[in-house]
């Protein structure tokens, strides 16, 4: 056998000591804070420009790269299966052998959820299936007939693939590669540390640097993506239980007043989360809104379209599963002939398809080291069972029994078109409205209510397991406690892109910002993957030959 070095379990990263950078790598900080700025003030100062200019860029990169992405979250939904199926692998333990879980498996699966798609549920349960009711690939070929009984499956299948097993390998690629060098090699926690086998201690430097900096950027943007969408419908939700006319406009759009007062509210109470620490208030929030979640899950279950939403999640997930070899590395190609249907395919599938990949790509450096952090212990089989097939079971049940019901609800006449017609974030409102509202109005504005609070928990808990996760970065990797003036101006500048990007732009701003984010740090989480694997086999050949492969790590208490 070749001679095989030990694993390198020592990547130093330079700090500052003292003052307010205390702790704080600078060379990543200070940039990202620039970035960051740059950016809030272009849209504000220039929001025309700024508004042409990022429309170019991201027409450019769905144009572009839509093969790459597709092929991209595609693999790596293979590897997580493989290393999970993988005898040396799956038994590998996140961890020194002797580690357990921190957590249990209630508070873990609600953290997990409520960063990981929390937030994006709640819009997106009964938008989406609505959505591919009206339009999708099998509609465009002429293969199903638009808004009738013979489309329904379709709804679900394509909802599935966005929110299903593609979505949740990506965090857990991230999650897996940072577990695995922070807990078995104990590098610090940060996104330079998973690729260490292929740039050894060259990460300590420049190089090293740019990666951490572009995991900040694209971490902000792809969760200010989600806060918009959030953002937005809490605004709704807040307008529907008679808070103010003024917070939205007479098109029933979030005015410039309640964006800027939803995100008062939210980013005042995340941060004082974030200033508590993942033990404290994160895993509280999380248990909150995983309980509030089950309790509107079970009134759908009861109330809403029951046997057909039985029938969505079974038939939807059968057609998803036999489906998913064919769709998952399927790339559609425009012929160039506007409104023909390979041009309208490409189109959907880069609105689509494509935006969803990217929008993962940009949750994943905050979601991935946010899974590492609370999965230390558990092994690759048991981590990749958790972060990937729970959860994305869980989504389906979520769009059988939300979206099926606002089907059912269009379908059978009852909404009479009210469904289609309410913008994106109202549509869980207008719907559970049409449900309750009929019997008792005061149990409607109840349900409302608990809807709203349900979705400021899954935001709040969102934004500030992102700040604790961009100050983890920032501080090369260290989970302690940091401190709060950062962890301030992460919050407010997280709450900033978000209001100037929808006050300039709409939500589509925070869209084409974050697919533009996401792109380089997508080559990232291919080498993260890349790496993560020789990582593997290479402990392999070290363990036959008698060399260690884990060191111990203190266990750095949840705060």
């Amino acid at each position: 056998m070749a001679n095989i070095e030990p694993p390198l379990t020592d990547l130093p990263i330079d700090t500052h000591d003292g003052g307010f950078y205390n702790g704080f790598a600078t060379r990543v900080t200070i940039p990202a804070k620039i970035i960051i700025a740059v950016l809030i003030l272009w849209a504000v100062i220039f929001p025309t420009q700024a508004g042409a200019v990022l429309t170019g860029l991201n027409k450019l990169i769905l144009t572009n790269f839509a093969t790459w992405y597709i092929y991209v979250i595609g693999s790596f939904l293979l590897v997580c299966l493989g290393l999970a199926i993988w005898p040396a692998a799956g038994r590998m333990r996140l961890g020194a052998d002797t580690d357990r879980p921190e957590f249990d498996n209630f508070s873990w699966f609600s953290m997990m959820f409520g960063a990981g798609i929390g937030v994006g549920m709640l819009t997106w349960s009964v938008a989406e299936p609505i959505y591919h009711f009206q339009t999708n690939p099998r509609v465009i070929m002429g293969l199903a007939e638009a808004s009738s009984e013979a489309n329904r499956l379709n709804s679900f299948t394509y909802s599935f693939l966005h929110w299903g097993l593609s979505a949740w390998s990506t965090y857990a690629i991230i999650g897996l590669a940072l577990a695995f060098f922070a807990y078995r090699r104990g590098l610090p926690l940060t996104i330079r540390s998973a690729l260490t086998p292929l740039f050894g201690d060259r990460l300590s430097g420049w190089l090293g640097h740019v990666i951490d900096i572009v995991a900040v950027v694209a971490t902000i943007l792809g969760v200010a993506q989600t806060l918009g969408f959030g953002v937005n419908q809490f605004v709704a939700g807040m307008s529907r239980i008679g808070i103010g006319d003024w917070l939205t406009t007479a098109e029933g759009n979030p005015s410039s007043g309640g964006i800027l007062f939803a995100l008062f509210i939210i980013m005042g109470a995340s941060t004082l989360s974030a200033l508590s620490g993942v033990g404290k208030g994160i895993k509280w929030l999380s248990n909150i809104n995983m309980v509030l979640s089950i309790f509107l899950l079970g009134f759908f279950l009861i109330f809403g379209a029951t046997l057909y939403g039985a029938w969505a999640l079974f038939a939807g997930t059968f057609d998803y599963l036999i489906s998913l070899p064919g769709m998952l590395f399927n790339v559609e190609r425009s012929d160039g002939i506007p409104n023909s249907v390979p041009d309208q395919l490409a189109n959907w599938q880069g609105a689509w398809t494509v935006f969803y990949w990217a929008w993962w790509v940009a949750f994943a450096p905050f979601v991935g080291l946010f899974l590492a952090r609370i999965s230390r212990g558990r092994t690759i089989r048991e981590f990749v069972m958790g972060a990937l097939i729970v959860p994305a079971f869980m989504c389906f049940i979520w769009f059988a029994y939300a979206g099926g019901t606002a089907i059912a609800l269009e379908l059978n006449g009852e909404a009479n078109g009210a469904i289609f017609a309410a913008p994106d974030g109202d549509k869980i409102f207008a719907m559970t409205q049409l449900m309750i509202e009929p019997f008792s109005p005061l149990l409607s504005w109840l349900m409302a209510v608990i809807i709203v609070i349900l979705l400021m928990t899954y935001l709040v808990t969102s934004a500030d397991s992102a700040v604790l996760i961009v100050n983890t970065i920032n501080a090369a990797g260290d989970e302690g406690p940091k401190a709060r003036p950062h962890i301030i101006f992460w919050g407010s500048a997280l709450g900033l892109v978000v209001a100037a990007l929808l006050i300039v732009g709409d939500i589509a701003a925070i869209q084409t910002a974050m697919v533009i984010g996401a792109l380089p740090f997508s080559l990232v989480m291919v080498l993260m993957a890349i790496s993560l694997i020789k990582a593997i086999i290479n402990d392999g050949r070290r363990e036959r030959a008698g060399i260690a492969t884990t060191v111990d790590v203190p266990l750095t208490p949840a705060e």
